[in-house]
């Protein structure tokens, strides 16, 4: 059984992320001349060996409700983008202070704190030439609908809010609901969004989205609880970025406050809750009902 769903993600995954690869590469190759420096920089943050977790359950919402990749691929590609802008600040030397990201040297490393924060933002301004793009393809209404939730959980009502009570809580004692917001901000509305959009550029009703809001949150939920694991857990070389990164910051984490056994039964039930959140809808749901299971049991 577990073979199966990981053969049937991994035949899933391959032709989308593909499409997003190529996407990207297409978005991110219309620069000008001048300035210099900065297009490789955000190339360099954006195209790297990334999962395309975020972008693939944009994709996958939609396909449940019977879209096509194609129809959301400007959002996917947008919502990308934003991932990337936050993992580049997130590394700079004033916030995480990481060297290595993917396997590779952070960006501030390699292009210089200015060029970092500089392509961060350039990252973040093109995820909304790419929203305003999606409206070639979608009802305007539509559109509206999921640029308001992607603006919304890039900002103070999530990542953005979700990094500073992370910032302010490190070396802390901090309550199960302080790192629950934590999570839930600054990694989990992200995901919220990717799946939202996703479902409401491709029709979803009501009740679709209240389902679908219910997955995506306990989503977030597993999938940072398990980063959490592998930050304690996994190798550098495994990692792609340093292991033990949340310790040495003295970050709030699941199994900082819950021990690892703790936070693995957490992740469990998370896991869980998103697949049951998924019984309304059909065999075309079974790829977010994998990513779900992936989520927990992911090795990097």
């Amino acid at each position: 059984m577990a073979m199966d769903w990981q053969a049937r993600l991994k035949e899933y995954l391959a032709p989308r992320t593909q499409l997003v690869n190529a996407a990207l590469e297409d978005y991110l190759s219309e620069f000008p001349p001048l300035p210099r420096v900065l297009p490789e920089a955000m190339r360099y943050a954006a195209l790297g060996a990334g999962k395309r977790l975020r972008p693939i359950l944009c994709i996958a919402a939609a396909e449940a409700l019977g879209g096509a990749a194609e129809q959301v691929i400007p959002t996917a590609c947008a919502i990308e983008c934003i991932h990337a802008f936050s993992l580049v600040h997130d590394d700079l030397p004033a916030m995480d202070n990481d060297r290595l990201r993917r396997g590779q040297p952070t960006v501030w490393v390699k292009y210089g704190e200015a060029m970092a924060i500089l392509a961060g933002d350039a990252l973040f301004a093109k995820a909304f030439e790419l929203l305003a793009e999606q409206a070639r393809l979608s009802p305007p209404e539509r559109v509206a609908q999921a640029l308001h939730l992607i603006a919304t959980a890039s900002g103070i009502h999530g990542m953005c809010g979700g990094q500073v009570e992370d910032i302010l809580c490190e070396g802390q004692t901090i309550s199960a609901e302080q790192l629950q917001f934590i999570h839930a901000h600054k990694t989990g509305a992200l995901i919220r969004a990717s799946v939202l959009s996703g479902a409401i550029l491709a029709g979803a009703d009501a009740a679709q989205q209240a389902a679908l809001d219910v997955y995506s949150r306990a989503l977030g939920l597993a999938f940072q609880i398990a980063d959490d694991i592998l930050d304690e857990t996994a190798p550098t070389e495994q990692m792609g970025k340093p292991a033990g990164s949340d310790r040495a910051h003295r970050k709030a984490t699941y199994p900082a406050l819950f021990g690892l056994e703790g936070a693995r039964a957490r992740a469990q039930q998370a896991k869980q809750e998103a697949i049951d959140a998924l019984q309304p809808f059909d065999t075309r749901a079974d790829p977010l009902r994998w990513l779900a299971v992936y989520a927990v049991e992911r090795t990097h």
